[in-house]
């Protein structure tokens, strides 16, 4: 009775090393697009528990916004990417962040990611 061997290739177990590799090298470039925008939600989060947040003018509750990214080292949000409105339903601000990011993956392919975060803010600072 013959016995024949089972299994890869070398070929076959390099193809599969490649698609592997292909893959987490994506992974890596969208870790940080997602990792930044994690930053910001953090950050809009972080300017809802602010007291008084609901009481600021705009220029201040975006200074507070920017310097909240930039502990996290956030470069792809800028000044023209956040808007602020005045509630209709109440005292606040509804903040929304919308922003891209373009990432060179191979020779002329870039992935692209385009984000949204928006939070209402309404905290007046006296305790409710």
């Amino acid at each position: 009775m013959k016995r024949t061997q089972r299994g890869m290739t070398l070929m076959s177990f390099i193809i599969v090393l490649a698609v592997v590799g292909f893959a987490a090298y994506i992974g890596m470039k969208l870790f940080s697009m997602y990792s930044e925008y994690y930053s910001v939600r953090q950050a809009l989060k972080g300017l809802q528990a602010e007291p008084g947040i609901a009481k600021q003018d705009p220029a201040k509750i975006k200074n507070l916004f920017f310097r909240r990214l930039n502990i996290s080292y956030s470069e792809n949000v800028k000044p023209e990417h956040v808007t602020l409105q005045r509630r209709q339903d109440g005292p606040g601000w509804d903040m929304e962040v919308n922003y891209e990011v373009r990432k060179e993956l191979v020779g002329n392919l870039d992935v692209v990611g385009k984000f949204h975060a928006d939070e209402q803010l309404t905290n007046m600072g006296d305790g409710g």
